[in-house]
């Protein structure tokens, strides 16, 4: 009996929209697959920032534990949700073409930002790097699927919200009122989509395999070993972009207080073919000028 892939999934509508892709993909390859729908805690709770639920890795864990204890057989994440380490016995078998790494702005009217301006986020790196550019600003929290925060921007009297870019491409939901923030370093690994399966499971890591973008995987792979050795997991600001041009690896990583008064970063490069060990080596750059402090500043803050 030929095996059927579960694809295990959150149930919102970005997230089932990218289990549909990698569906679409497995099953044009001749594989047979099934979306098995699991709801996270992250989606649940509402009304707290994801920092203070002292957790990273909240929209995944469920899907960790449906995948070990057999439910399903592979998860399709966001893949900057995902930790730098991944639970025993689940391995990253692909990563897809990556999309836009952008973060945006979407707003409802013109904005003078020089003026002081209510901005949603619910995003430390984002927060940090916009009061570092607009010191006069205020950054409240914004929580929710990408439904619940346009709905929650056009309720609210705030004169904009960051999104990823990607994200709202994805289910068509841009709008026409959008500013790009390209001046923003976005999340690691943010605008690509990663596939992870148990690692025994070999028919699985083997087609799901087939799906892997080589250059998508070694410049997100750069960006979370730099978020790995920065020990930031999903709660300190810290922002990383990789970018494959020619024979080399361009790399732009930062490092912000949660105030956002200060900033470390790093830029760098190297040839492609030693891109392991890149990241580590720029974090380690930061750690040595001041990073370190300013981790054990961010970690007491933050408990």
């Amino acid at each position: 009996m030929k095996k059927i892939i579960r694809i295990g999934t959150r149930d919102s509508e970005l997230a089932l929209w990218q289990a549909n892709i990698v569906k679409s993909k497995l099953e044009n390859l001749g594989y047979t697959t099934q979306l098995v729908a699991v709801k996270s805690e992250g989606d649940l709770v509402l009304n707290k920032p994801l920092y203070e639920m002292g957790i990273t890795g909240i929209f995944t864990k469920t899907l960790d534990v449906a995948m070990l204890n057999g439910t399903v057989d592979i998860a399709v994440h966001s893949m900057k949700d995902v930790p730098t380490k991944l639970p025993n016995g689940i391995v990253q078998t692909a990563v897809l073409e990556r999309a836009s790494s952008e973060d945006i702005l979407v707003v409802k009217d013109k904005i003078d930002f020089e003026k002081p301006c209510t901005i949603a986020t619910g995003s430390l790196r984002r927060q940090a790097q916009w009061l570092h550019r607009y010191t006069n600003h205020n950054v409240v929290d914004l929580r929710g699927n990408v439904n619940t925060r346009l709905q929650k921007l056009k309720d609210n009297n705030w004169q904009g919200a960051i999104f990823a870019k990607a994200g709202l491409q994805r289910i068509n939901l841009l709008p026409e009122n959008y500013i790009d923030l390209d001046w923003m370093l976005p999340a690691p690994a943010q605008g690509a989509m990663v596939v992870v399966a148990i690692e025994n499971d070999t028919f699985t890591i083997e087609a799901t395999s087939k799906l892997n973008h080589k250059s998508s995987e070694i410049c997100t792979h750069v960006e979370r070993e730099f978020l790995k050795n920065l020990e930031g997991g999903c709660t300190a600001p810290i922002g990383a972009f990789a970018e494959i041009i020619g024979d080399e690896i361009l790399f732009k990583g930062c490092l912000f207080s949660l105030d956002g008064q200060t900033k470390l970063e790093v830029e760098n490069k190297v040839l492609t073919s030693k891109y392991k060990g890149f990241g580590m080596d720029c974090a380690k750059f930061i750690l040595n000028n001041g990073g370190a402090e300013l981790m054990h500043s961010i970690k007491k803050q933050l408990k």
